[in-house]
């Protein structure tokens, strides 16, 4: 679920360049990310309440963690707390069914543009990390190197620039895979994959499928695509819709996927059961579309799907200031998670937007402005004590704290954060990253306490609680040849009949003792 210019769940580079005369409305789309630009040329701050309105998406109320913290037993995270991950697409839904059922899937991704991700990248996955570990709930993330690689070359009038090879975007992904691994992820219940690399089976016969269901007027209304645009993008947003599918994963819940050199002839339909499982994808409003285009076509599928939900986030600002935000393309916006001790230090100095005022005594006297200050804004992503954050604040609007201090507390928190990350990131080799990049059965719990009868379980969508559930139902696939759900077509079914009446007839035939015939 990753846009062509950044990951899923991260914007897009920011364009801020304007007309000084000119008022320019903010956009907002998987493409694109700019605030609006006013008749003095300069960029506002992303209004996100006029988002809300504009996606008819629903925001993130207290009532919703007031539930989230019911479901769970455990405080919600500091960033649905603090209203960066603001809103929502049937949030409420995806806790009903993991009270009732016990499981869903999580599902998130990365537009892979440089060999790091920088401190913006990081958001998305530290929040889908802790929302895996409350649910105990199987996590699938994509690298969408394709998209990458066709949105640069279409962004580039065809031409193929060095750095923006197919082969240097699969390098991207695979160093941002070990970068994603690095903040921590269970190799358990966590599948990661480059499109380049997986796409094929189960997958690709669900992303033709829906490929069918939208047309190019529908593609080009959803994602601003016009006569000049690559065929490869028109297409691509079907492979980051049904990337949400768990259909699309088979052998993550113990079932065969059509892939050579097996090509089991279990695996000839794809498994209903799969279809009913939902997915909560924990994404940026930016990618919003993606998926309202695949809620609007879900059900329609041979086997029809569950809509998505989403929980939505902010955009991690630019050192420049509101209405920017970090870009790999500018070294200077953004605190990569490569970076030195020194080099953020020198990064939140110079360039970090301050909030406070022109001289001291003026900051003394009126106080500064934690709303638009930068470093208090990376603190308030990254810092997890709420007292703190409130007491810093506080000191901040009365003059009492300076800017100059507001920075030295927030480079001491990004030091230790990065100083941190960059020694497991020294610990992920190719044989670590293959452990995670490797089609197998995941491991999970749910929910324990789900209030779901035997009955009503959905073969698949238990972990551990259900495993011999999930396990039967598979067995119960490979037994019978082809056919939808695994039933075997009419000619097959009677043929594993035939077959089967043999086996028991040879099987009470006399047996020879030992010494008699034989060669």
């Amino acid at each position: 679920m990753a846009s062509a210019e950044e990951a899923l769940g991260v914007a897009p580079e920011v364009n801020t360049t304007a007309e000084a005369t000119k008022t320019v409305t903010q956009q907002i789309d998987p493409y694109n990310v700019a605030g609006e630009v006013d008749e003095t040329g300069a960029v506002k701050a992303i209004d996100y309440e006029r988002l809300i309105e504009n996606f008819g998406v629903q925001p993130l109320t207290q009532q919703h963690l007031d539930r989230f913290e019911k479901v769970t037993g455990k405080p919600a995270h500091r960033l649905m707390r603090r209203k960066l991950f603001f809103a929502h697409r049937d949030f409420d839904k995806i806790l009903d069914f993991y009270e009732k059922y016990g499981s869903f899937m999580l599902y998130t991704g990365r537009g892979p543009s440089s060999g790091s991700m920088h401190l913006g990248h990081t958001v998305p996955f530290l929040f889908t990390k802790e929302l895996q570990e409350l649910f105990d709930v199987p996590l699938v993330i994509m690298l969408t190197d394709d998209e990458k690689y066709l949105f640069t070359r279409n962004k580039n009038d065809g031409v193929q620039k060095p750095g923006s090879a197919l082969e240097d975007f699969l390098q991207y992904s695979h160093d941002n895979i070990k970068d994603i691994i690095a903040l921590g992820f269970d190799p358990a219940k966590t599948f990661i994959y480059t499109d380049y690399e997986y796409l094929g089976g189960h997958f690709y016969w669900n992303t033709s499928e829906f490929e069918s269901l939208v047309t190019f007027n529908q593609a080009s209304g959803a994602f601003g695509w016009n006569g000049s645009t690559n065929i490869g993008l028109v297409s691509y947003g079907a492979k980051q819709c049904v990337a949400a599918f768990p259909s699309s994963y088979p052998e993550l819940y113990g079932y065969s996927d059509y892939r050579p050199p097996q090509f089991e002839p279990t695996a000839k339909r794809r498994y209903k059961p799969l279809a009913s499982i939902p997915t909560l994808i924990p994404c940026a409003i930016d990618q919003e579309p993606y998926f309202r285009v695949l809620r609007e076509r879900c059900e329609r599928m041979t086997d029809p799907h569950p809509k998505t939900s989403l929980i939505l986030s902010q955009f991690l600002t630019a050192l420049q200031g509101p209405g920017g935000k970090m870009s790999a393309s500018n070294p200077n916006s953004a605190i990569f998670m490569s970076d030195t001790p020194n080099q953020i230090k020198n990064k939140i100095n110079k360039h970090a937007f301050s909030g406070g005022r022109e001289s001291l005594e003026e900051h003394r006297k009126l106080g500064g402005n934690p709303d638009v200050d930068v470093a208090y804004t990376y603190l308030s992503y990254f810092l997890e004590s709420d007292d703190e954050l409130a007491d810093l604040a506080k000191r901040y609007r009365s003059g009492e704290l300076l800017t100059g201090e507001m920075k030295s507390r927030c480079i001491s928190e990004l030091q230790g954060f990065i100083g941190e990350f960059q020694k497991r990131r020294e610990e992920v080799t190719d044989e670590v990253m293959r452990k995670f990049t490797t089609p197998r059965k995941l491991v999970f719990g749910g929910n324990p306490n789900h209030g779901g009868k035997a009955s009503d379980q959905v073969p698949g969508v238990f972990g551990n609680a259900g495993q011999k559930a999930n396990d039967s139902a598979a067995e119960g696939d490979k037994a019978a040849p082809g056919g939808k759900d695994g039933r075997g077509t009419k000619g097959e079914r009677k043929a594993a009949k035939l077959a089967e009446k043999k086996a028991e007839k040879l099987a009470l035939r006399p047996k020879k003792e030992d010494g008699e015939g034989g060669s």
